[in-house]
């Protein structure tokens, strides 16, 4: 079959510069589906979407000329109803045969469990891919990612904006079509400003050139490239480096067909305010880039991104210059005028700010965050009173000027105003750190004061969505509580901390409701599980697989239970959970697994939980030696005796990994005694010390992790 290239262009005009990269792959997507559907040949590895603010595009470098030949094969009747006592056809057979355009000795036959039956088969030659192309385009579009389509003019149909020229080409020919009310052309555009005209385009090959040439530069790819190195060039032109954020580069390379980088600067007295304000000021609002000097430190210089080479850079560079300026002074003014407030009294604010209706004000979330991280710094080690000075100031800056212009800046707006009033740094940093993890894949609070000011202000959060009702349901979770879970749960990991989590939750809860007189005595939850249901994702992210995960948390804070309530007698506490420890088994497990001998005891294990769990009656605690007559039970026993005398020590030191490295050197031993002793024997002590001298191995390795879970 002969292949050739293809090109689908759409022209609209400027297109979401969010959405973009989403639609460019969905539409080339479409159309590759749409291929497979009919079954076109096409090269996907030589193959790719392209895409500028004023147009999508697919480019193929190779594309079957036509459809493959297409067979089809439908059943008719069975020959005791197709055929009479004579052989003669009867009229079911007649209609079936007319029905498929056939006649009855053109039919076949077939057999199925039913019997003979007869069957029309046909084979028609492929349809030429030019004339399916209209079809699959119109497929792929109306199938693209488009939450609010619009109409324009007097137009029936609707896209996510106007549509104005349609290129499709196969080879060097236009297809002839109509898509959108466009009817199909080789005449690409070039350059809005620099090439405002039609541009041919011989073949798709030509097709990248041709707009290049045009002042468009269709490879996002390539786009992104010239960004980058226009701005990395301006800002060493300025003694300096450029701070490149990846999803402002995205979004910029969405904005540009022809960038050109303008190198900028504003007024030095800036520099005083906050260096993330002047940022998130420069990013998210003009879409700028700043540039360090060469210590590091944010300078007056800056890098806009122009969509045009202009004759006279001065104008654009001003202009940059001019819309800068009285943001940046709007921010100057609040900087000054918080600080002029002081974070004392933006604290005091607090108690007019209502958090939520049956949690009270935030004055009162930031009494709950103190009083916990008062404790969590207690129990493991830290300035108990600079934890609680932290949680003290750690809401403040939500009263600051700064944060009502500037969200995004909670925590770090924060730990300038604490600082500017005298605070620690230790203090002020960890107003800023509680906020960590900000985003997935952000790095946790590094100091120890941040980490238990983090882990406080998740647990009153998630204490307080419990208590009043706010377990997320589906996609609603106002409150953010499991991206708190999280959170929580990646601090307590990563730094180590080893608290019980159960217990300081429930510290937590019943500061709600202490506080909180209306809240119901009586409430359901499942903290441990709601937890665990975020860790489970957090370790299969780094590759730990789901029997691994069952095999910890089977030992840790002992079995999922549905309920636990509070009642007249208070509340049932929750679980004894220690995240920092059984990351240290669970990672153990996986060392565990990795060794040659893990299946087999694996095995085992699952063998051992199974006979003892159909046991009526109590198992004896200790194994009496007297009892011992096989073999290969003398030598289980002195083999587990042994490994438990070595990792006594590991154990109590959470050394995981010797644990299960000692007793895995147990299975010579294991398989020994399954293959020569028989465990339920009529006699009745033997039996139970048997089972005693199981159970004894059964909990060693227990002590880790419900290894039975490893077995297939």
């Amino acid at each position: 079959m002969a292949m050739l290239p293809l090109l689908i262009e759409l022209g609209t005009e400027e297109l979401p510069p969010k959405a973009l990269p989403e639609l460019a792959q969905a539409f080339f997507d479409g159309i590759a589906t749409g291929f497979e559907k009919r079954g076109i040949e096409f090269n996907k590895n030589n193959a790719k979407a392209l895409y500028s603010p004023r147009r999508l595009a697919a480019l193929f470098a190779e594309v079957g000329t036509e459809q493959a030949s297409q067979k089809s094969e439908v059943l008719g009747p069975y020959l005791n109803i197709g055929l009479n006592a004579e052989g003669a056809a009867t009229p079911a057979l007649l209609g079936f045969a007319a029905k498929n355009g056939l006649s009855v000795k053109q039919l076949e036959k077939t057999t199925d469990q039913k019997g003979e039956r007869f069957v029309a088969r046909s084979e028609k030659p492929g349809v030429a891919t030019t004339a399916l192309i209209a079809e699959i385009v119109s497929e792929s579009l109306a199938a693209l990612p488009i939450p609010k389509p619009m109409r324009w003019g007097n137009r029936d149909t609707k896209f996510i904006r106007p549509v104005h020229w349609l290129v499709m080409l196969m080879g060097n020919d236009v297809i002839d079509g109509e898509v959108m009310g466009l009817k199909s052309d080789r005449m690409s555009r070039g350059h809005r400003f620099h090439h405002n005209k039609p541009v041919w385009i011989s073949s798709p090959h030509a097709y990248v050139d041709a707009l290049r040439d045009s002042f468009v530069l269709v490879n996002a790819d390539e786009r992104r490239d010239r960004i980058r190195e226009q701005i990395e060039a301006a800002a060493t032109q300025a003694g300096g480096s450029a701070r490149i954020d990846e999803n402002l580069l995205n979004e910029v390379n969405c904005l540009v067909e022809w960038p050109s980088a303008v190198l900028c600067s504003f007024e030095k007295e800036f520099l005083v305010v906050p260096k993330e304000t002047l940022i998130t000021t420069m990013e998210t609002n003009q879409k700028f880039f700043s540039v360090f000097d060469k210590d590091g430190k944010l300078s007056e210089k800056f890098i806009g991104i122009a969509n045009i080479e202009s004759t006279d850079v001065e104008q654009v560079r001003k202009g940059y210059e001019r819309v800068i300026r009285p943001r940046f002074a709007d921010a100057k003014f609040f900087y000054d005028e918080d600080l002029k407030q002081g974070i004392a009294s933006m604290a005091e604010g607090l108690a007019s700010v209502t958090y939520q209706q049956k949690l009270g004000t935030y004055a009162d979330k930031t009494q709950r965050i103190a009083k916990l991280a008062e404790a969590i710094a207690s129990e493991i080690g830290v300035d108990a009173a600079q934890a609680k000075r932290a949680a003290e100031l750690c809401k403040a800056d939500l009263q600051s000027r700064m944060v009502g212009e500037f969200p995004e800046l909670q925590g770090i707006a924060g730990r300038y105003y604490a600082k500017a009033a005298g605070e620690p740094d230790v203090v002020a940093n960890a107003i800023d750190e509680a906020y960590q993890p900000r985003f997935a894949g952000d790095a946790i609070a590094p100091s120890k004061i941040g980490q238990v000011l983090a882990i406080a202000e998740r647990l009153d959060t998630l204490a307080g969505g419990f208590a009043a009702g706010l377990k997320p349901t589906g996609n609603k979770d106002p409150f953010a509580l499991r991206r708190n879970a999280l959170g929580l749960a990646r601090t307590l990991i990563e730094g180590e901390i080893d608290i019980d989590l159960g217990s300081m939750f429930e510290k937590a809860y019943l500061q709600q409701l202490n506080a909180v007189q209306a809240l119901a005595a009586d409430y359901t939850w499942d903290f441990k599980n709601f937890i665990f249901d975020r860790m489970r994702n957090y370790y299969a992210d780094q590759d730990f697989n789901s029997a691994q995960f069952d095999a910890v948390e089977a030992v840790v804070g002992g079995p999922s239970r549905p309920d636990r309530t509070f009642g007249e007698s208070g509340l049932e506490g929750p679980p004894t959970v220690s995240l920092s420890d059984f990351d240290k088994r669970i990672k153990a497990v996986r060392e565990f697994a990795k060794l040659p001998e893990a299946p087999a005891l694996a095995a085992a294990n699952k063998r051992i939980r199974n006979i003892l769990r159909k046991v009526e009656g109590e198992i004896p605690n200790q194994v009496d030696a007297g009892l011992l007559q096989d073999k290969g039970e003398h030598d289980l026993y002195a083999a587990v005796t042994s490994a438990i005398s070595d990792t006594d020590s590991a154990l109590a030191t959470r050394d995981y990994v010797a644990v299960l490295s000692r007793l895995a050197t147990l299975r010579p031993q294991v398989d020994a005694f399954f293959d020569s002793v028989m465990v339920n024997v009529d006699d009745l002590a033997i039996r139970n010390n048997r089972l005693a001298l199981l159970k004894l191995l059964a909990d060693r390795f227990g002590a880790v992790a419900e290894i039975a879970q490893l077995s297939a």
